[in-house]
């Protein structure tokens, strides 16, 4: 692989595949077993009353029922009584929550534990880890022992040459066991901080398709994608610091014991002093702590906010909101980044702490055993044997920081997850879907925020009706559907479903794949069916517009459909998955009436496809009733009439003869009815006449023109019993499987870099940190490892001292130098680490402020062919990467390349033998690296990709549970889920595979340092002092860790500066044309009249596309109110686009009042324009901030626009009035 990977780029298909025990279903469910076995049982009430049971009660065709009588509803539970109840209700539960919160307070045991749970998961995996921990801890005590043998050697000269030669093999095999043992141990702990991450990622996925409602307000999308990145990530880098809980006092025990019996008592000092640093340490990690929950918090506040901001980018464009937003999230940002350089100054002082507690302790152990006693005497072999077990001390100690700050970031995590996976799921037995019959009474609430539906909810469907739902806006009509698909908290009764579901919503929902994939949604294809489906519901003529017919991609969201066709490709889902029952929401309000009509007649109606099948429809259209079997009335969330038109031919239906009738309207139903469907004639006819200017204004004698030549032509087609409209919609033509899919791919593969990471990546970074700043900090660490060198050379010498009756002189000397050296060392380690937190923070700042200019400027077309999760990647995964990694990872990088070069520089200067196989390894270490590199980075690239695609996917899941879950296709889901997760799996192990493989051929270069300089110095003992000896192989034990960290340090930084480049690509996007153009600004006032001009306009969607408008010229006076007609994909959407320029015009141009649009700038135009969009978008926050973010209004005006707006009565009796919370995209608005 790595040979591979060195002569091309790796792609996906040259990867391995994953184990069966690694992949993500495997993983998931051995989680989820453990994880119930710790749900408790809900206690079950002894004295509730409860329903006939479902076996007992006769069997009925297949229907919907909803019934039982009329008491008073009981009091709805708090808030808290619900959460507390539901909390105990965790993943696996058979009963339902809700039972608990009506009964009151009941005494609830305590829920299942995520750390125990992932403990029960693997800890089979952390006891083998372990135990190869426990090998290679103990052999990295050997080489110190030999070191001792080996210094007593070169101090006799007496001792045989064979014995000298012995001891140095024995040193190189040591070593080279270790480095076995190390780096299967690290196989397996890194492997298991992937599954960890794994698990953590399947478990929200799932629970993201079972959280109710409420919760999902509560818990936004762009938390719940933090959980998937931020929080997982945490868990998979915490995996190899688990093991330091035993290993760091094992190693610290040994090492104090060795030293014991080196220097004696005077070991206790130096502990002590540890200690001390070492609670130091504690304590700045728990502030460190408290710094990141605040700053966590404030990152889900601005992924969050970002996540709004891209759904909704085309409504903060039309109406020139950008600078509002990008001020909040700037806001939200600068508060991050405090904290962020708060906790970097703690992990300054604590690397401080960690660089001088090693030292503190051997000088102060050095300090009091030459002070206690004038006997004792510092030789080399005490001097080089301490020194090299207090450096083997120093990694335990170093890791405790890690594992302290990791801990701290974890635990932050941990609780986000625990709250998370402890939130109220729906209750999947609220619908009972066995046998239905009545008795049984029904209460449904949506949640104790929200509204309920009232007690006097009993209806039953039977088998193959048709039963339409009607009422005024917000009586309920959308919450009696999500209540029959079990998407409400049912509170108390019965709902009965018996067969399949197919569901339309309101809202359509489309994935982000080809037409016929959404028609499908996971079926087989059956031609005849699918020819069928695209027919009735209208598609035939919209696939001829579509580049590659039903092989077209469709956009996130399906933003390259307009929203009648949303809907219908909506609505053809449910036509081709042949369900029993039907549960239509409202799906004829985004089409033209004529195709209302169209679909009614061929799909929902007598005579449509569905035709026996069992209908729910919730409609406005009053012109369907007489066709419907049945209509329900709804008013205040309950049931006020229901029959049939023909029961009720009076049209007394409590109040909604007056919801839907206008003064105009006669109160007789036969007339309403035809003036109804003269009304969708007249569309009809207008959509298609094409001899009509747009500026000719339609009378009356129009009107009736119209409708005798409809007349005329109905009586020409009586025998056809068709509109004349619809012959033109339904084709006779086949659908064609087009050719050529890659002409109708809207979303782009999202490119994996190749090759080396650009020179000129890192020179931008360095730009953005400050080039000074760059430079201080190189000098500072190589300043750094001088003082070291310093303070080892002054120690050998100190060694030497040792005069021939055993005596030392200059004692406190020596120690004073040795000791200002150390503490300079430290010292210089801070100022290094402060300065890179300030370089750092610069950039971060630089680097997301750009990113974040680029995306609010760039154009709609961007965003209608970007996923949002790639998008988002950019401002979580690779801005956190900037912030937290980046930082660190070149502090070590340098720190690893000034210790190998002076340990090389150290060993020539002792042994200048040495200098004859510096180049051969080198060569070697050279030769690793290369191949190691260019695997690696190609690897990384991948990763990056395929996990945008794990966000992606999940942003699409989340919009469409309901969807899903009516469908019944949760399971597909999480099974597509998990295979994007096992594809990013697979890379990942390969790069720890590939970190395995440089690790031990790198150890083997570090070995070959140890055994070559221990080789000279026994050649070279007549020559060389005890000091210069142990000054040299200690050196050269410690350039095998140096070799290897800095291979994996360089890599890890090419690693993280491809977030920088990541970044960059999308910093560097085309942007709009400028917001404000100063000299070019509109006069005050403009326009004054409002006339609106098209000159030869044609206007073409993405500069590679067809013109979607070509020659437009029209012209629209001041104050003239004018429709725009046509068939659903005719173009009335991109016209109303051109206005505020959202698209740019091909050729021609338009003007207002005279001025040339094209010619001021963005915001100057979009500021004095309204448009109110095809799809509603609110944002969290008052509802003050959604009408005028900018404050320019003043309260008055804002009441009068909601009196216009029919939302004063609401608005007022809520308690916060205009400081009214929205969740997000308003799901807490009717």
């Amino acid at each position: 692989m790595v040979i591979l990977g060195y002569r091309r780029p790796l792609e996906e298909q040259d990867l391995w595949s994953l184990n069966e025990e690694d992949k993500s279903q495997t993983l998931v469910q051995q989680f989820l077993k453990v994880w119930r076995k710790q749900a408790p049982r809900p206690s079950v009430p002894k004295a509730r009353k409860t329903a006939p049971s479902s076996s007992s009660l006769p069997a009925i065709p297949a229907g919907l029922w909803l019934l039982g009588p009329r008491p008073t509803p009981p009091t709805a539970p708090s808030s808290l009584t619900r959460r507390k109840a539901a909390a105990a209700a965790a993943s696996g539960k058979t009963a339902s929550g809700e039972d608990e919160v009506l009964l009151g307070a009941q005494p609830q045991s305590q829920g299942p534990s995520f750390p125990w749970a992932m403990l029960a998961t693997f800890g089979s995996s952390f006891l083998i880890s372990a135990c190869f921990k426990l090998v290679q801890d103990l052999l990295s005590f050997v080489n110190p022992q030999l070191l001792r043998v080996l210094i007593r050697f070169t101090s006799n000269p007496s001792a045989p040459i064979w014995w000298g030669f012995l001891v140095a093999v024995l040193m190189f095999v040591c070593s080279m066991m270790q480095t076995l043992f190390l780096q299967q141990y690290y196989h397996c702990i890194f492997s298991m901080g992937l599954r960890f991450r794994t698990v953590i990622i399947g478990i929200i996925y799932r629970k993201a398709l079972v959280i109710t409602n409420s919760v999902k307000r509560e818990s936004a999308v762009g938390e719940i994608v933090n959980l998937m990145s931020e929080d997982a990530q945490c868990f998979r880098d915490l995996a190899p610091y688990i093991n330091l809980v035993w290993s760091a006092p094992l190693q610290i025990s040994l090492a104090i014991y060795f030293l014991w019996q080196n220097l004696g008592h005077s070991t206790l000092a130096g502990v002590a002093v540890m200690i001390l640093m070492i609670a130091f340490g504690t304590a700045m990690a728990m502030k460190m702590r408290a710094f990141e929950e605040q700053r966590m918090k404030l990152k889900d506040s601005r992924i969050k906010l970002m996540n709004e901001i891209l759904g909704g980018i085309k409504v903060l464009k039309l109406f020139a909101w950008e600078p509002s937003f990008l001020e909040k999230v700037e806001g939200i940002r600068q508060g991050e980044l405090q904290l962020l350089r708060k906790a970097a100054y703690l992990l300054a002082v604590s690397i401080f702490t960690m660089i001088c507690t090693p030292f503190l302790g051997f000088l102060i152990t050095l300090g009091v055993y030459v002070s206690v006693d004038q006997n004792n005497v510092l030789d080399a072999e005490k001097a080089f044997v301490s020194l090299s077990l207090f450096n083997i001390l120093m990694d335990p100690l170093q890791m405790l920081s890690h594992l302290f700050s990791f801990m701290a970031q974890t635990s932050v995590s941990l609780k986000r997850i625990q709250n998370f996976l402890s939130q109220d799921e729906l209750d999947l037995q609220c619908v009972e879907r066995k046998t239905i019959s009545p008795g049984a009474r029904t209460l449904l609430g949506c949640s104790p925020q929200s509204w309920f539906l009232a007690p006097r909810l009993d209806f039953q469907v039977p088998k193959g009706a048709l039963v339409a739902v009607v009422g005024p806006v917000g009586c309920g009509k959308s919450s009696l559907v999500s209540a029959l698909l079990g998407e409400m908290e049912k509170l108390e009764g019965k709902v009965h479903v018996k067969g399949s579901v197919a569901y339309v919503p309101q809202q359509a929902w489309i994935q982000n794949c080809t037409l016929q994939e959404n028609v499908l949604f996971g079926q087989a294809l059956d031609p005849k069916r699918y020819q069928q489906t695209l027919e009735a519901c209208a598609l035939l003529a919209d696939l001829e517009m579509l580049p590659a017919g039903d092989q077209t991609e469709i956009g996130e969201k399906g933003i390259n459909l307009s929203g009648g066709q949303r809907q219908r490709v909506s609505l053809a889902r449910a036509v081709y998955s042949d369900a029993d029952i039907f549960l239509l929401d409202d799906p004829l309000s985004a089409v033209d009436s004529h195709v209302a009509k169209h679909i009614f007649d061929q799909v929902i109606g007598p005579e449509g496809l569905l035709a026996g099948k069992t209908r729910v429809l919730v409609t406005h259209g009053i012109s369907f009733l007489p066709q419907t079997d049945s209509i329900i009335v709804l008013a205040d969330g309950q049931v006020s009439e229901m029959g049939t038109l023909q029961w009720r031919g009076d049209w007394g239906i409590g109040g909604f003869q007056g919801e839907l009738a206008t003064p105009s309207t006669s109160s007789h139903p036969a007339a309403v009815l035809e003036e109804a469907e003269d009304e969708q004639r007249i569309e009809a006819s207008l959509s298609h006449h094409t001899d009509l200017m747009d500026s000719e204004p339609i009378t009356y004698k129009v009107q009736k023109q119209f409708m005798r030549q409809l007349s005329a032509m109905s009586s020409e087609g009586e025998a056809e019993s068709q509109p004349v409209f619809r012959r033109h919609l339904i084709s006779s033509e086949k659908v064609q499987k087009t050719e050529g899919k890659a002409n109708g791919v809207l979303i782009q593969e999202e490119k994996a870099e190749v090759g080396t990471v650009k020179l000129s990546v890192y020179w931008d970074y360095a730009k953005a940190v400050g080039l000074w700043t760059s430079l201080a900090i190189c000098l500072l660490s190589a300043g750094q490892s001088a003082t070291d060198i310093g303070a080892n050379v002054w120690l050998s010498a100190w060694a030497n001292d040792a005069t021939a009756d055993s005596t030392q002189y200059s004692t406190y000397l020596r120690l004073g130098v040795y000791a200002t050296l150390g503490v300079l060392q430290g010292l210089l380690v801070m100022l290094s680490v402060m300065t890179m937190v300030v370089g750092s923070m610069q950039a971060a700042r630089f680097l997301h402020q750009a990113l974040l200019h680029n995306k609010m400027r760039s154009p709609q077309s961007f965003f209608d062919t970007t996923p949002s999760g790639r998008i988002l990647n950019r401002f979580s995964k690779d801005i956190q990467v900037i912030d937290e990694d980046l930082g660190p990872t070149i502090l070590s990088v340098l720190a690893s390349l000034f210790d190998i070069i002076s340990t090389f520089v150290v060993i020539v200067a002792s042994t200048p033998l040495f200098a004859v196989v510096t180049v051969p390894l080198a060569a070697l270490y050279a030769f690793v690296q290369r191949f190691y590199v260019a695997t690696s980075r190609q690897l990384t690239h991948l990763e990056s990709v395929s996990r945008s695609a794990i966000y992606s996917y999940f942003l699409e899941t989340v919009s469409g549970t309901s969807v899903i879950r009516a469908y019944n296709r949760s399971q597909d889901f999480r099974v597509i889920s998990d295979t994007k997760v096992d594809l990013n799996q697979r890379i990942c192990y390969h790069c720890f595979a590939s970190n395995r493989w440089l690790g031990i051929r790198v150890d083997f270069v570090g070995n070959c340092v140890v055994l070559f300089a221990a080789l000279f110095a026994v050649i070279g003992r007549s020559s060389l002092n005890p000091g210069l000896v142990g000054l040299s192989v200690s050196y050269a034990l410690q350039v095998t860790f140096a070799l290897n960290w800095m291979i994996q340090d360089m890599s890890k930084l090419e690693s993280n500066i491809v977030a920088v480049e990541r970044v960059q690509e999308y910093s560097k996007t085309e942007t709009e044309a400028p917001w404000v153009i100063e000299g070019k600004r509109p006069p005050p006032g403009w326009p004054q009249h409002g006339e609106v001009e098209f000159r030869d306009y044609s206007v073409r969607y993405r500069p590679e596309l067809d013109l979607v408008l070509k020659n437009l010229s029209l012209r629209v006076r001041g104050g003239e109110k004018v429709g725009i007609v046509g068939r659903t994909g005719a173009g009335k959407s991109f016209m109303t686009l051109c206005l505020p320029r959202i698209l740019e015009a091909a050729e021609g141009e338009i003007r207002i009042d005279g001025l040339n649009v094209a010619d001021i700038g963005l915001h100057d135009l979009r500021s004095q324009l309204t448009i109110i969009p095809q799809d509603p978008i609110l944002f969290s926050g008052t509802l003050r901030m959604n009408l005028d973010p900018f404050g320019h209004y003043s309260e008055e005006d804002i009441w009068q626009a909601l009196e216009l707006s029919h939302l004063h009565t609401f608005l007022s009796a809520q308690p916060a009035h205009l400081d009214f919370q929205c969740s997000e995209g308003g799901e807490n608005l009717r």
